[in-house]
């Protein structure tokens, strides 16, 4: 039985944000990639247009949540769907750090504005 240890999660910064990878094809998982993300308070994230859906749950804090140029405010408790092709901003602008949980299937990529790509290793 695959099981991943907190002790053997990888740890990945960028950003200003840390992900924290459980499930991904390194440690096993055939199709999703899960991760804790932590935003520190203050963080503004770039805006990227994400391939793949993502589900967005926020443990802990708030967040604004910006979804093709809507913005809403987030709490714990609150689950964000993120479809494919939906450019995505995340911003905390409050004192404390928000954590959330994201699922996605493998192969993430995300584009930022200027055309970067970036293929995140906690989703690959």
């Amino acid at each position: 039985m695959p099981v991943v240890r907190s002790s053997e999660a990888v740890t990945h910064r960028i950003h200003g944000a840390r992900f924290v990878s459980y499930a991904s094809p390194r440690t096993g998982s055939k199709e999703l990639c899960a991760w804790r993300g932590e935003i520190p308070a203050g963080t503004k994230a770039p805006a990227h247009t994400v391939n793949r859906e993502e589900i967005l749950h926020l443990l802990t804090g708030e967040l604004l949540i910006t979804l093709d140029g809507c913005t809403e405010h987030v709490t714990a408790g609150d689950t964000v769907i993120i479809n494919p092709g939906t450019t995505l901003a995340v911003e905390n602008p409050t004192d404390r750090t928000a954590t959330s949980w994201v699922t996605t299937s493998v192969g993430l990529e995300a584009e930022l504005a200027d055309g970067t790509r970036i293929t995140p290793p906690w989703a690959n």
